[in-house]
């Protein structure tokens, strides 16, 4: 595996400070949630929901309002959705003095189907604005980039970004979220510098063209994953948890809670790997941090947005206390 530093104490550049860098997408989300069984070819009854979302923009969130210190470096349009997710991302405490306005193009715009168990079963993406996220514009967010105490990338950034910032920070931590099985296979040629790989078992498959139903699929998954130079990986598989796979340990772990009300699962994956990062951060070992960033993903599961108010470390720890109570 590669030889990166694991030690979350580690500064770059001499920094004292810890922060995370988080670089990829920021979408304004719009969820339509069907009150029943959805009906294709027909006008369902519902609700619709619009919120600030976006993986990386979320990733971000979700550290912010675990007390993390975190810039987020995306491109937005100069336009009503731009200033919206500024404003929202501001108000969370998100560190946006590195997002990027690109006046010649729209802000993304994420427009998703939900049916009545919190399950998303179409959605469509508007994202051509990451591709203006190339290399060029991120050299000048090199010395941030130095100086973070951890990276996170997301797949929605285009392959000179991804190429740059693994060959400039292939010595630095850097967590991945594969996005979607379209954008998942983006990362491929650059896995020797990611330390940890979060992706659904989808976006596994597309990754490394294996299947990842079953219990041994998915070690023979982590193995190809572990021998390009991935130190960990998490594959989230909704109601049948999260299989893992370290060097030292490999197996599959579920959060369950009582009454728990499902209304969008779409930011879970987001808030586990935030919960993944904090961890990290906290020098966790492998099992705290699986327990604490499942109960961050919990969190989110009964917001209708991708990302949560709800979430902060009182409530995380308190669904951890409820958890050990049972």
């Amino acid at each position: 595996m590669a030889g990166h530093d694991n030690s979350p104490t580690r500064r770059p550049g001499g920094s004292n400070t810890v922060f995370v860098t988080v670089i990829g997408g920021a979408n304004i989300d719009i969820h339509g949630t069907s009150d029943k069984a959805l009906r294709p070819n027909d006008s369902n009854p519902g609700t619709v929901h619009v919120s600030a979302g976006g993986v990386g923009r979320n990733i971000a969130e979700n550290l912010a309002r675990l007390g993390i210190d975190c810039r987020l470096i995306t491109a937005i349009g100069d336009d009503h959705h731009g200033r919206t997710l500024m404003s929202l991302s501001n108000e969370a405490g998100i560190d946006t003095q590195y997002v990027q306005e690109v006046a010649s193009a729209q802000t993304s715009t994420y427009l998703s189907v939900i049916d009545a168990s919190g399950d998303m079963k179409v959605a469509i993406a508007d994202m051509q604005i990451i591709e203006h996220l190339t290399a060029e514009k991120l050299r000048p967010c090199e010395a941030v980039l130095h100086e973070s105490s951890l990276i996170v990338l997301d797949t929605n950034l285009p392959d000179s970004a991804l190429a740059w910032l693994a060959n400039e920070f292939g010595e630095q931590t850097i967590f991945v979220d594969t996005v979607s099985t379209t954008k998942a296979p983006r990362i491929k040629r650059y896995l020797s510098s990611v330390h940890t790989l979060k992706t659904s078992a989808i976006e596994a498959e597309a990754l490394t063209g294996l299947e990842a139903r079953t219990e041994p699929q998915l070690q023979e998954v982590a193995a190809q994953l572990h021998a390009a130079g991935v130190d960990r990986v998490f594959i989230t598989r909704g109601s049948r948890g999260v299989f893992y796979s370290t060097a030292d340990e490999q197996g599959t772990i579920k959060l369950e809670q009582k009454n728990r009300v499902v209304r969008n699962a779409g930011g879970a994956g987001d808030a586990f790997l935030a919960g993944l990062a904090y961890s990290w951060l906290e020098d966790r070992d492998l099992e705290t941090t699986l327990r604490f960033a499942l109960a961050a993903a919990d969190l989110t599961l009964s917001d209708p947005a991708t990302s949560s108010p709800a979430l902060s470390l009182a409530a995380v720890n308190k669904v951890l206390e409820a958890r050990d109570a049972n």
